[in-house]
């Protein structure tokens, strides 16, 4: 259902590319420069690739890993991580049906079912923030900006963005609108 996820790439405050991990890397590869500046759409965090090598040696270091085969539940993509808890949590998840790792599911699941709007506003309005804070923190109206996304406030926040560059301007919109059009 996850959709293929997308990285935007700015050289400056102009945008040269919105494309899959491989497009992207392709043309990084093919055009290194300084001053290009890639983000991961889904999290807007700003991501450094590693472009050593041709470009099937690049594609290939950041290909998404595959499910590792051995114990456990590989085909439903398990990934063990550790967790740290106080010893009450832990003794309370372990007198749960299915054991620690089963009563996390269901508390996990549970909640994002709970509300599927308020999880989606939250994340649209964190990778939003941390795209402004990258490429639009120096520009005027940020502060705005960022208050006006946070309090869900879309005319407010268009207005904030007005004496931005365009590509700046319509990436930041793009990104918001799962924030702004939920409230």
């Amino acid at each position: 259902m996850d959709t293929e996820p997308t990285f935007t790439t700015f050289e400056g405050h102009t945008r040269r590319l919105t494309a899959s991990l491989a497009e992207t890397l392709t043309l990084l590869h093919a055009q290194p420069r300084a001053g290009l500046l890639t983000f991961d759409d889904r999290t807007g965090r700003s991501v450094d690739f590693d472009l050593s090598g041709t470009l099937d040696d690049v594609l290939a270091r950041h290909a998404p890993e595959t499910p590792r085969t051995g114990p456990g539940r590989p085909k439903l993509g398990v990934v063990s991580r550790e967790v740290s808890l106080l010893p009450r949590h832990w003794e309370w998840l372990e007198r749960q049906r299915g054991g620690a790792s089963a009563a996390l599911r269901r508390l996990i699941d549970e909640a994002r079912q709970a509300d599927p709007d308020g999880e989606r506003r939250a994340q649209a309005q964190a990778a939003t923030d941390r795209f402004l804070g990258a490429a639009a923190g120096d520009l005027p109206g940020y502060e705005e900006a960022t208050r006006a996304l946070y309090a869900g406030q879309r005319a407010a926040f268009e207005d904030a963005l007005t004496a931005w560059p365009p590509d700046i301007r319509t990436h930041a919109l793009h990104l918001a609108a799962p924030a702004l059009d939920a409230t």
